[in-house]
């Protein structure tokens, strides 16, 4: 390491100031952050000194979702490889079977359904990643700095949110909606008013719907033989208490295989526990608020409360309790990775029990009252996203009022 850090040293004059490469320097001071830890560190005693910076804070979310891609990368070999067992398949039915083909199609074998997990997410997330960070470069390119590791944490959340048969094409334009109307239009990192990943995430559902919702989508393989045997339902959970409500679900998964993940769905959203590790990695180190979490945890449990009291005979989704609700579709995962985003949410502590309070009941409104949309948690962090200066602006406008007040006593 040594030799590469004075190699870094001696070509480096040639990207700063008047060298020869100055326009390339954003790459340059990429693979150096990429390599070594930011050298430079503050002296003068007035200066607040942490060491903390944005470089480790990305570093550190990205990290926190390795339980939930590593556990959804399983799971989705383990679907997969059930739904092609029983249909008597040994071939995915596209380019995918030349590495799944590697490790093989043993349904039984944990390394098989990992393999398979991975052929299928890590060509979305490398996609993603490669035109996520191009992006980024040519933005600080033009702009003349340094390339932040913001668009880093975007592509892996925007990938873990993606269905594994996704085209890969159409998984590129949708994290480059996110990035560049999300977030550079409007300064780049620090200065977008909502989540990049999120942002994407929405332009692909209602851009293309078909390849990014329905019940064959979450189970890679199936919609390429198009073939659903009976007893077999590639439907998240989600989907089926919206089609029959409790009863539905209750027939079909229990609590604790949502807990764990053991449903069809994206690979980061399915399993709560890792999704739990992830959530005390981000709160220990500080990255997360714990008043944004528990504030869209009260959010829910009231919105969902007050509905299973008021009650339907036409709609199922009435009657779904607030636990199920906390296990099924990507609440949980919306909520540590995409609600607690420092930028586009609330900045001050009261906001950001408002914040978190908004959230959680936007996304029962819009997962019960909505009949053509069963997933809300997107949505309603979006719609949290527009809010949060306004809430902000609220809060600490009553703090000055109120401490007007004092002073006038």
């Amino acid at each position: 390491m040594k030799i590469l850090r004075n190699y870094l040293d001696d070509i480096k004059p040639n990207f700063v100031s008047d060298g020869r490469y100055v326009k390339w320097f954003p790459l340059f001071d990429a693979i150096e952050n990429l390599l070594f830890s930011y050298g430079k560190k503050t002296k003068n005693p007035i200066h607040v000194r942490d060491a903390v910076d944005i470089q480790k804070v990305m570093v550190t979310v990205w990290l926190a979702t390795f339980p939930a891609m590593f556990f959804g990368m399983y799971n989705l070999g383990a679907n997969s490889l059930e739904y092609l067992e029983s249909i008597n398949q040994q071939n995915t039915g596209d380019w995918h079977h030349y590495f799944v083909s590697i490790v093989g199609y043993d349904a039984n074998s944990f390394v098989s359904k990992l393999w398979f997990g991975a052929c299928y997410f890590l060509p979305i997330y490398f996609v993603v990643f490669t035109v996520g960070i191009a992006w980024e470069a040519l933005f600080a390119i033009i702009r003349k700095h340094e390339i932040n590791e913001g668009a880093f944490v975007s592509t892996v959340l925007f990938a873990l949110s993606c269905p594994p048969d996704i085209p890969l094409w159409q998984a590129a334009m949708g994290i480059s909606f996110g990035l560049v109307i999300g977030k550079e239009i409007f300064g780049g990192t620090g200065k977008n008013f909502l989540n990049p990943a999120l942002t994407g995430r929405a332009f692909l559902y209602f851009a293309y719907p078909a390849q990014i919702s329905g019940d064959k989508v979450w189970v890679a393989g199936i919609s390429d033989y198009n073939i659903i045997p009976e007893g077999y339902s590639g439907a998240t959970a989600l989907g089926v208490a919206a089609e029959s409500g409790m009863a539905g679900i209750t027939s079909s998964y229990t609590w604790m295989d949502a807990f764990l993940g053991n449903i069809p769905g994206s690979v980061g959203e399915t399993s709560i526990i890792a999704i739990m590790i992830g959530l005390a990695v981000l709160l220990v180190t500080k990255v997360a608020s714990y008043r944004i979490v528990l504030g869209t945890f009260v959010g829910m449990i009231l919105m969902s409360s007050l509905l299973n009291i008021v009650g339907s005979d036409t709609n199922p989704m009435f009657a779904i309790p607030w636990y199920w609700h906390a296990v099924i579709g990507s609440f949980a995962f919306g909520l540590v990775f995409m609600a607690t985003e420092p930028v586009s949410g609330s900045g001050t502590n009261t906001g950001r029990w408002i914040y978190g309070i908004v959230i959680g009941v936007t996304v029962i409104l819009i997962r019960v009252i909505n009949p053509a949309f069963p997933e809300g948690m997107m949505l309603a962090i979006l719609f949290a996203n527009l809010l949060a200066p306004v809430i902000d602006h609220m809060v600490v406008m009553s703090n000055i009022k109120r401490r007007k007040a004092l002073f006038n006593e």
